[in-house]
């Protein structure tokens, strides 16, 4: 054995130790960043089943959050309203009970009710119409108008276009007349439903599929994966596409917690709530278009209304821009031409 081999061999063992040695260090070093005590752990609450759309946003949104962060804020989603309804979530955000949340429209504007002009009955020509203007600055001016009551706008998600379904068809404004119809705890949309010659009927959304089923409404309103995560289309076997609504949703945050995080946080929030929001509209997309098929392939009858129709739902429905939007007839007529 020479000399030369043998001090080859010494290094070669040195080089493994070495290499170990690194790889050690750099497993304690991995080990400490995942294994780090967050500053914050904030409860987000989402009433949508674990696979729907808006709630893998809100997954996505805190995974985002989490990285951004070196793991600083570590955000928790409760789903299928774990942690309430979400006017009862809206309530505990007002006093920092809950952080983050993903909430209709509709609600919000109980708090909110500028937001009304946003939800107002065939105000928008299409999708397209909509992103446009809840993308540009007029969206911006919505997003801030809701903090002077304890809430901070994040990003708008999408929740694609209502429609009414129920128990028997629905092809002309007469058939609405003196239905049961079920709508969200918002006055709005049950002045919708009034106008269009309906009852409305207040439940919170996690009731409905009882409701039919008791016959306590005979009718309801919401978008096609709504229908379809629910199994509403068990009992209710006809969907009608008047697309009364295009109400946005919003990814809100309490206030009180906001005033907790400081300016660099928010601003890493704020991004990762519009990613999240980037990605949650694609997979509505991809969710509204399979939905559909799977109520179809349930026995679910679609049901397209004509356009001399349309017309005369949208006509029924001019008391609420009477009530809604008297005082903010200037930016509605900005969305309508945006």
């Amino acid at each position: 054995m020479t000399k030369r081999w043998i001090y080859g061999l010494v290094l070669s063992v040195l080089g493994i130790i070495a290499a170990v040695a690194g790889l050690r260090l750099l497993l304690v070093l991995s080990s400490d960043h995942m294994n780090k005590e967050p500053e914050f752990v904030l409860l987000y609450a989402e009433n949508q089943t674990e696979d729907y759309p808006t709630t893998l946003g809100a997954w996505k949104f805190a995974d985002l959050v989490y990285e951004r962060t070196d793991g600083r804020i570590k955000i928790l989603v409760k789903y299928d309203a774990e942690l309430g309804s979400e006017m009862q979530v809206i309530e505990q955000m007002k006093f920092g009970g809950i952080a983050f949340a993903r909430v209709s429209l509709s609600q919000l504007a109980e708090f909110a009710p500028a937001l009304n002009a946003l939800q107002l009955p065939y105000l928008y020509s299409d999708s397209q119409h909509m992103w446009r203007v809840l993308d540009g600055s007029i969206g911006d001016e919505f997003l801030n108008s809701v903090e002077p009551r304890g809430i901070v706008g994040l990003s708008w998600y999408d929740a694609g276009a209502r429609n009414f379904y129920s128990t028997t068809p629905i092809r002309k404004l007469e058939d609405l007349q003196n239905m049961n119809i079920r709508v969200q705890e918002s006055d709005m949309m049950a002045d919708m439903v009034s106008a269009l010659g309906g009852n409305p009927v207040k439940i919170v959304y996690s009731d409905v599929y009882s409701a039919f089923e008791q016959k306590i409404v005979d009718c309801a309103e919401n978008n096609w994966p709504s229908f379809e995560a629910m199994k509403h289309y068990d009992v209710a076997r006809y969907y009608t596409l008047d697309e009364h609504t295009r109400v946005p949703e919003l990814q809100i945050c309490s206030k009180v917690i906001w005033d907790k995080i400081d300016e660099r946080d928010r601003d890493i929030i704020r991004d990762c709530a519009k990613a999240s929001a980037i990605y949650e509209r694609q997979l509505w997309q991809e969710r509204e278009k399979s939905s559909r098929e799977v109520a179809e392939k349930r026995g679910v009858t679609v049901i397209e209304l004509s356009a001399n129709e349309k017309i005369r739902f949208r006509e029924a429905v001019s008391s609420v821009y009477e009530k809604y939007g008297g005082d903010q007839m200037d930016i509605i007529k900005r969305i309508m031409e945006y």
